[in-house]
C-alpha cells in the first residue's frame, strides 16, 4: 500500500499535530502508513522519496520563503510525481498561484482548521487510490499517459523484482537510461552503484580497457594496474548504452561475464568474479544486426531476456500537451520568466510534428521558447522547429499522408497489443481479412513477435 511523507521544513509544532489530526479523520488508520521527517534538506526529503515511493507529500512550511519549496517540488518529478499537499501562512496571491504552478497539488492555510484540511487531504487521498487501483505506473522521470507507453512502464516494478537481463530498445531521445535507472533504482540493488557507459562514445579499441580494465605492463604506458568499468559495477547494475556499437571482441567477453559472473582484465591471467546485473539499450533493431552477423546472435538471446521498447514520441501524440506543459513550467521557473501556457496554435504545431529527437528534442524546443518568448503566453511564431521552418509549409496532401500514416501504426500496435501479437485475431478486430492486414504490417515494419513476447 502507497505511503504518505510528512515532512516539517519550518512549521509549528501545533500545525504538525493539527496535519496528523486532520489525517486521521481523513484516511482512518493513516499512522500505518506514514513516514515522518523533521527539519530534512532537500535532499534528504528526495532520498526518503526514493526510498519509501510515497504517494503523497506533505510539507509544513509555515512562514518558510517560496524559494526554499520550489526545488523539493522540482525533485518530486523524479521519484514518481507524488502528490503533493503544502502547508503555509502565506497571504501573497502571487506566491499561492507560484506554488500551484510549480506542482503543488492543494495548499492548506496555517493556522489550521482540522476539519476544512481533512476534506482537503481525502480529496487527494482519493486521486492516489484511484491511481493506484488503476495501475498506473508512478515511474521517475516518466510523464505520459499513453496506452501503449504506460504498457511497457508497469514491467518495470516486475522487473525491477528479479535479476534477469533487460535490452530496452527505442529512439534516441526515448528515455532508455531513465528506464534502466528507474530498475536499478526500484530494484535490491538501489544502494550500489549504477554504472552508465555509452559503448559508441568510446574507441574500439579501448573498449575491453573499460570494462574490463588492465593490469601494471599489459600495454605500453600501462605503468599502473586500473579496475573497469565492471568491478565498479560489482554488486549494482551496468547500463550499456548503444550496445550494437560494442566490438565483437569485447561481446565475447560480455557473454562469458552473463554465463558465469567470471571476466579477465587485460594482461591478466586470473579469473575476476562481479555480481553485478546488465541491462542494455539499442536505437538500433538488434535482432536484425544479429542475423547479419554484425552481432553475436548468443549475445543477443542472453541480453533479450525481458525486451522492453519505448515508443517513440510522434507514436504516443496525445502526451505531447501534457510532456510540453511540464517544460514549460519547469523552465519558466529556472528562468523567472512569467510564461504560463502555450497558445492553441503553439500547441498544434507541437503536437503535428514528427519529433524525430523524441522527448529530449521537445523539451529543448520549449526551453528554447520559454528563453526567448516576449509573453507569458507561447505563441506558434516562438516554436522554432529547426531546419522544418525553414521549408515552406507542408501541403494539405503531404499532411494528410503524414497523419494517415501515423494513424495506421499506432492502430496496428493497439490492436497487436491487445490480441497479443495474434495476426488472425487482430485481423478479425480490425476488419480486416488476413492478407491485408499482413501487408499493412509490413509497410510499417512491425513484428507481431514483439507483442507475443510482451
Amino acid at each position: 500500500m502507497a505511503k504518505i511523507l510528512v515532512a516539517d521544513l519550518g512549521g509549528s509544532s501545533d500545525t504538525l499535530d493539527d496535519l496528523n489530526a486532520a489525517l486521521e479523520v481523513a484516511q482512518p488508520g493513516w499512522r500505518d502508513r506514514v513516514v515522518s521527517i523533521g527539519r530534512p534538506a532537500c535532499e534528504d526529503i528526495v532520498a526518503v522519496a526514493l526510498r519509501e515511493r510515497p504517494a503523497m507529500v506533505v510539507l509544513s512550511v509555515g512562514a518558510q520563503p517560496l524559494s526554499k519549496v520550489v526545488p523539493i517540488l522540482s525533485a518530486m518529478t523524479r521519484v514518481g510525481s507524488p502528490r503533493v499537499v503544502v502547508a503555509a501562512s502565506w497571504t501573497s496571491a502571487a506566491d499561492v498561484a507560484d506554488m500551484l504552478a510549480h506542482g503543488a497539488r492543494e495548499l492548506i492555510s496555517v493556522p489550521l482548521n482540522v476539519a476544512e484540511a481533512a476534506g482537503r487531504l481525502r480529496s487527494v487521498l482519493k486521486e492516489c487510490a484511484s491511481s493506484e487501483s488503476s495501475g498506473q505506473p508512478a515511474v521517475p522521470g516518466f510523464v505520459g499517459e499513453n496506452e501503449a507507453f504506460l504498457a511497457e512502464l508497469r514491467k518495470i516494478p516486475v522487473v525491477a523484482a528479479c535479476d534477469a537481463n533487460v535490452l530496452i530498445s527505442g529512439e534516441t531521445g526515448t528515455g532508455k537510461e531513465l528506464c534502466a535507472q528507474a530498475i536499478h533504482s526500484s530494484s535490491n540493488r538501489r544502494e550500489k552503484a549504477f554504472v552508465p557507459i555509452n559503448c559508441g562514445a568510446i574507441p574500439q579499441d579501448l573498449v575491453e580497457n573499460e570494462l574490463f580494465g588492465h593490469e601494471r605492463g599489459a600495454f605500453t604506458g600501462a605503468s599502473n594496474g586500473r579496475p573497469g568499468l565492471v568491478h565498479e559495477a560489482d554488486g549494482g547494475t551496468l547500463f550499456l548504452d548503444e550496445i550494437n556499437s560494442l566490438p565483437l571482441v569485447a561481446q565475447v567477453k560480455l557473454l562469458r561475464l552473463l554465463q558465469d559472473g567470471t571476466f579477465r582484465s587485460l594482461g591478466s591471467t586470473r579469473q575476476q568474479h562481479a555480481n553485478l546485473r546488465v541491462i542494455a539499450a539499442t536505437n538500433d533493431d538488434l535482432q536484425a544486426a544479429a542475423h547479419a552477423g554484425r552481432f553475436r546472435q548468443d549475445l543477443y538471446y542472453r541480453l533479450n531476456v525481458i525486451p522492453i521498447r519505448l515508443p517513440a514520441l510522434r507514436e504516443r501524440r496525445d502526451d505531447i500537451p501534457r510532456l510540453a506543459r511540464l517544460f514549460l513550467t519547469r523552465y519558466a521557473q529556472r528562468t523567472g520568466k512569467r510564461v504560463h501556457d502555450l497558445a492553441p496554435a503553439a500547441m498544434t504545431k507541437l503536437s503535428t510534428y514528427d519529433w524525430p529527437g523524441n522527448v529530449r528534442e521537445l523539451e529543448h524546443v520549449v526551453e528554447r521558447a520559454v528563453v526567448l518568448s516576449p509573453s507569458p503566453l507561447l505563441q506558434a511564431c516562438d516554436i522554432s522547429l529547426g531546419t522544418d521552418d525553414l521549408n515552406e509549409p507542408s501541403s494539405f496532401q503531404d499532411a494528410k499522408a503524414r497523419v494517415v500514416r501515423e494513424f495506421e501504426r499506432g492502430y496496428l500496435r493497439s490492436v497487436l497489443s491487445e490480441c497479443r501479437g495474434n495476426i488472425s485475431h487482430a485481423a478479425l478486430a480490425a476488419g480486416k481479412d488476413r492478407r491485408a492486414f499482413w501487408e499493412l504490417l509490413r509497410k510499417h515494419a512491425i513484428d507481431p513477435q514483439d507483442f507475443r513476447a510482451a
